[in-house]
């Protein structure tokens, strides 16, 4: 028989010291039976039930792009998949508890990255499914681990808007063609302008 392995998310903080905007997950795992667990190769896929929680005007605009009118959010309203994730969890004998990292875009052009950049406080319901393969026994043996496993954390948007700051400061960027940066280039050299931000009013004073 496979151990039977059951997961919690016992909290989440921000990684002090990474190349890129991170959130790490403290996943806890249990095994039903006493056998020693020699390692689990763990596939996770990360989703945002966006149904899960309540929303102000203000949010109900900033998700139009994603939602659509608040008229059709019985409906609009769905599941986002945030990111998928590969981690191999060490040796354990009944339970542990392992770091998921989970590395945070601020692509506006995403639509997880668009869903908590449109919120301003409470928290981001999350569900984490878990599959992959569970090495055990002697000699040693696999089994498969169901995407039926999961485990759900409300995660503080607080915690993603401070981990986005440390590393953007209040800035945002957006994914332009060469071709669209080249006319903007143009612009900012005709009117004698200091900085991409000039340029962005300058247009947008236009019209």
């Amino acid at each position: 028989m496979v151990p039977a392995l059951r997961f919690a998310v016992e909290g989440a903080e921000r990684v002090e010291h990474a190349a890129v905007p991170t959130i790490a997950f403290a996943v806890g795992i249990e095994s039903t039976d006493e056998r020693p667990v020699r390692s689990v190769l763990l596939d996770v896929q990360v989703r945002i039930a966006a149904r899960r929680r309540s929303y102000d005007e203000a949010a109900h605009d900033r998700l139009f792009e994603l939602f659509g009118p608040v008229e059709q959010w019985g409906t609009s309203l769905r599941t986002l998949l945030w990111t998928r994730a590969t981690l191999v969890v060490p040796p354990f004998t009944r339970s542990t508890v392992v770091e998921l990292p989970i590395a945070c875009s601020y692509d506006l052009e995403v639509a997880a990255s668009r869903y908590f950049d449109g919120l301003e406080d409470g928290d981001v319901p999350l569900e984490l499914l878990f599959s992959g393969t569970v090495f055990y026994g002697s000699p040693l043996q696999a089994g498969r681990i169901s995407w039926e496993s999961e485990a759900g954390y409300r995660m503080p948007v607080a915690l993603w808007r401070e981990t986005m700051d440390r590393y953007f400061n209040g800035t945002a960027w957006l994914r332009l063609r060469k071709q669209s940066i080249d006319r903007l280039a143009a612009h900012k050299s005709r009117h004698a302008l200091a900085t991409w931000e000039d340029v962005v009013d300058s247009l947008l004073a236009e019209h």
